[in-house]
């Protein structure tokens, strides 16, 4: 339905349809003259002018099977009828008795090669088209739309094509941009501990030192790595993961969760992890999902409330939730979230390049699921349906709305 409601409107978007409809009633004498969108199955009318009270307006249809456009549309040759009742083709033809017809003509209409419809005319009254070369007046108009369709067509073409490019441009921008900036302080902290060792290599503070520029090198290969994986994702490559069966899904999420605990010593990290058979899964992808949900919910969540993560096979399906109060997210921000760079919300201090919750999103989708998100004044919550030829997995996590910005 929808395609043809495109059609109908793509010719009235043609300003010359009605003006060609009403010089073809004037040149005939014919009473009703159509625009017809004709499929196999189906015949509507696109454009009208109707002086005799046909009765079919725009959008109206015919069983398709009644009418001689099918055969237009099967054989791809105009159908002229001057008279009716003395013509030895269609004389006993049961269309024209059916709507009551005594001249009749309609020629197709051709769009980048393809079938579109007919440009048709009909009254009950015989009509002269044969003297009047109406059949060669007819083609060079349905030759006119049917330009003036693909016309059409390749404008929006071209313009979803520069949309597509803008909205590229724009991201690679912001990209650069976020990249950049997020680089910088990690590199600035690297530079200024060689300086700070370069005059005195072996003081009180050295071994400190070495620590910051050990955790700021961290940073910047946690950051290298996510541009890898977003470029992977963004260039149509998707995220390689193995989905063969796998025992070691639980001890890489309580991993995960033990090194955030060391991270964040002054927060609650609650975890019950209870995964006794294999799954169909790739541990490490898994472990850096929920290291990006755990991580965001720790950022982001009510400081002094436990973050919770649960992780347990049930009846064939593997739920994984991570779950913190906090206030409720706004439901403009939630259709965000697993937008790259959305960070729209973030702390000036912040540092990430925000593609926490789009890589999280990418790895659910890559175990054949989806990640969405939903949030209420007592929790927030993402949820992800992932299924498998083995088993079905559930996503789960909440975060606090605080700032919806991924973390990570």
């Amino acid at each position: 339905m929808t395609e043809i409601a495109d059609d109908i409107a793509a010719i009235a978007s043609i300003g010359l349809v009605p003006r060609i409809l009403q010089n073809i009633c004037r040149l005939t004498g014919m009473g009703y003259a159509v625009v017809s969108r004709v499929t196999a199955d189906r015949w509507v009318a696109c454009a009208v002018a109707d002086d005799i009270n046909f009765g079919l307006p725009v959008g109206g249809e015919l069983k398709v099977e009644t009418t001689l456009c099918s055969e237009v549309r099967d054989h791809h040759q105009s159908v002229v009828i001057d008279h009716v009742a003395a013509d030895p083709i269609y004389s006993n033809h049961p269309t024209p008795a059916m709507y009551g017809l005594q001249s009749y003509i309609a020629v197709p209409i051709f769009c980048r090669g393809e079938f579109f419809g007919t440009l048709c005319a009909i009254d009950p009254e015989p009509a002269p088209l044969t003297d009047r070369d109406a059949q060669e007046t007819f083609e060079i108009f349905a030759e006119l739309i049917g330009e003036k369709l693909a016309d059409q067509h390749q404008l929006a073409v071209s313009q979803a094509a520069l949309s597509d490019e803008r909205a590229g441009s724009e991201l690679r921008e912001q990209f650069i941009a976020v990249l950049g900036h997020d680089l910088r302080n990690p590199l600035a902290a690297i530079e200024g501990g060689v300086r700070l060792l370069r005059k005195d290599p072996t003081g009180p503070k050295s071994d400190w030192i070495l620590g910051q520029m050990e955790t700021s090198t961290a940073r910047m290969a946690g950051l290298i790595s996510d541009v890898m994986d977003f470029a992977r994702a963004r260039l149509g490559g998707g995220f390689n993961v193995d989905l063969s069966l796998e025992s070691e899904v639980g001890s890489a999420l309580l991993d995960v969760v033990s090194a955030l605990r060391t991270a964040h010593p002054e927060r609650v990290v609650e975890a019950d992890i209870d995964i006794p058979t294999p799954l169909p899964a790739d541990p490490a992808r898994l472990a850096q999902l929920l290291s990006n949900l755990l991580a965001n919910a720790l950022t982001h969540g009510a400081r002094d409330a436990p973050v919770s993560v649960e992780a347990k096979t049930v009846n064939g399906v593997f739920e994984l939730s991570v779950a913190n109060q906090g206030p409720q997210i706004p439901r403009k921000t939630l259709t965000r979230l697993f937008q790259p760079f959305e960070r729209a919300a973030a702390k000036p201090t912040q540092q990430g390049l925000g593609l926490g919750l789009y890589i999280a999103s990418e790895i659910a989708r890559a175990h054949k699921g989806t990640l969405t998100a939903s949030s209420d004044a007592s929790e927030t919550r993402f949820t992800s349906a992932c299924r498998s030829r083995i088993s079905h997995f559930l996503l789960t996590e909440g975060v606090s709305p605080r700032d919806c910005a991924p973390a990570c």
